[in-house]
């Protein structure tokens, strides 16, 4: 119980820090929306690059971060030498990659489709690569048990970029309207979606600074056969994790080649990606806990088999997944001005996308008996499988639908990859999960969601009252089944 009440605090911590730093972040969402009218396709472009940054990000770490806390918790070996070695494949295949792109930008931007934003894909190679090396000595504050220090960088850098977005798109145009000399030196109004990226940039620069006591201290000693090792048992993880980061941001990279008309599809592609935002609950939910719930497992692994406490693990996920559910689709009527009213009628997707997100957060919890067998390939398995179904349904049917097939596409790869990690995860590390009390859960939570759409409330505060008594209701039956006993143990 000890070590719950560890990783509840944990993810607190983390979860403060990613529920807090998401929803300042996400507040950019409705400037973004406000400033970038649907009908441009701006926003379109801005989740396009996006999208292809994230893919390049899970290159460039490799594995790593999971790699280290490996080889970092083997009972003979030493964590910083781990760390030293793992900076230094990072780093160098960083710098790499940087070298190469910025050699060859024009083709890579003619590539991709922005040949008269060159720009835009060099400053994203640089703040990917950054934010890449960075991810290592992140690992390691999560490795020494600081999620103070991990959480405040975190939130400096997520309140930097909004503070700079805002500079940019809102106080700079107001300038250069009243007195345009001022600024005209640096600031071209015609740069708007730009400058998101520049704020991006300079924020991944400045917290470079912030890791300098987890960049000295120890040598930089490349050790060939720990470092042979540390790839043999990454590369797998990179695989499943660049096909799983496809699962996330393959529709949006593909999304504007689906359309006749690419402009149509960047605007589709816009309404898509701010509405998707909508449910960032239940993707900062999930996060926090993957933060918490890596190096609470690893570390745990080397006090013996603790399968119980995995399977507990397993059973408060999904209940507190389903609260963030009917918290996100009770208050609708709330979280919609999080983006410009042009954007709304994709609102529709809200429920796919939480839908998609507890599967994949079931997924991640599942995915620990082949990281702990040593066996990651089956992570590779099971990642290509889920794209295969995404890529499909996505060219298949959202050129006939639209985004909602998009939703629904994740769905089905998360849910057919979830299933078969179980089914095997059981024959290789059988885990004895609480299904019947999961089941009733899931059955509850379906009830009230079912009655708040089938019971017609005109009016908007009795609406939101009436769904804040469910939601009450349900966190009241989560209390009084599981929580008492756990606070009654934990005294």
């Amino acid at each position: 119980m000890a070590g719950l009440k560890s990783l509840a605090k944990d993810t607190a911590i983390y979860g403060l820090s990613s529920i807090v730093g998401r929803f300042l972040n996400y507040l950019l969402v409705p400037l973004y929306t406000a400033v970038i009218p649907a009908v441009s396709g701006g926003y379109g472009v801005v989740s396009n690059v996006y999208a292809y940054t994230a893919l390049i990000l899970v290159l460039l770490t490799f594995g790593m971060e999971t790699g280290f806390f490996r080889f970092a918790n083997k009972t003979d070996a030493d964590p910083k030498h781990v760390y030293a070695n793992a900076l230094l494949f990072v780093g160098g295949l960083s710098l790499l990659f940087v070298v190469l792109c910025l050699a060859f930008i024009h083709p890579l931007s003619a590539f991709l489709e922005y040949p008269d934003h060159p720009d835009y894909i060099a400053m994203m190679v640089i703040v990917v690569a950054l934010d890449s090396f960075q991810c290592i000595p992140f690992a390691y504050l999560r490795y020494q048990k600081k999620p103070m220090k991990f959480a405040a960088i975190k939130l400096f850098n997520i309140i930097g970029n909004i503070v700079l977005n805002l500079f940019f798109l809102l106080l700079c145009p107001y300038i250069y309207k009243v007195s345009p000399e001022t600024i005209s030196w640096f600031y071209r109004p015609d740069y708007l979606v730009g400058y998101i990226f520049v704020s991006n940039l300079i924020m991944s620069a400045v917290q470079m600074f912030f890791f300098i006591p987890e960049l000295k201290g120890f040598s930089y000693r490349l050790d060939r056969p720990l470092m042979k090792q540390m790839v043999s048992y990454s590369f797998p993880i990179l695989i499943f994790g660049l096909v799983g980061i496809l699962n996330q941001t393959v529709d949006k990279m593909i999304y504007p080649f689906l359309f006749d008309d690419r402009q149509e599809g960047l605007v589709q592609l816009g309404i898509y990606s701010a509405t998707s935002k909508v449910a960032m609950v239940m993707a900062m939910f999930t996060q926090a806990f993957r933060y918490a719930y890596e190096p609470f497992v690893f570390g745990k692994n080397k006090e013996g088999d603790n399968r119980e406490m995995y399977a507990k693990a397993m059973k408060y996920f999904f209940i507190f997944s389903l609260l963030a559910f009917l918290a996100v689709m009770f208050y609708m009527d709330i979280l919609r001005y999080l983006i410009a009213p042009d954007y709304w009628e994709g609102l529709g997707v809200v429920a796919i996308v939480m839908g998609a997100e507890i599967l994949k957060g079931i997924y991640f919890n599942l995915s620990f008996w082949y990281k702990l067998t040593d066996e990651t390939k089956w992570g590779a398995y099971f990642s290509i499988i889920g794209c295969a179904v995404i890529l499909i349904l996505n060219i298949w049917l959202v050129p006939r639908y639209g985004y909602v097939a998009s939703a629904w596409a994740s769905v089905a790869g998360y849910g057919l990859i979830t299933l078969l990690s179980y089914v095997i995860g059981q024959k290789k590390y059988p885990v004895v999960y609480p299904l019947k009390d999961m089941t009733v859960y899931l059955v509850f939570a379906a009830v009230l969601y079912i009655l708040s759409e089938e019971i017609s409330i005109a009016n908007v505060f009795a609406r939101l009252a009436f769904n804040t008594l469910l939601i009450v209701c349900f966190a009241g039956y989560i209390l009084k089944k599981d929580l008492l006993k756990v606070i009654k143990k934990s005294n």
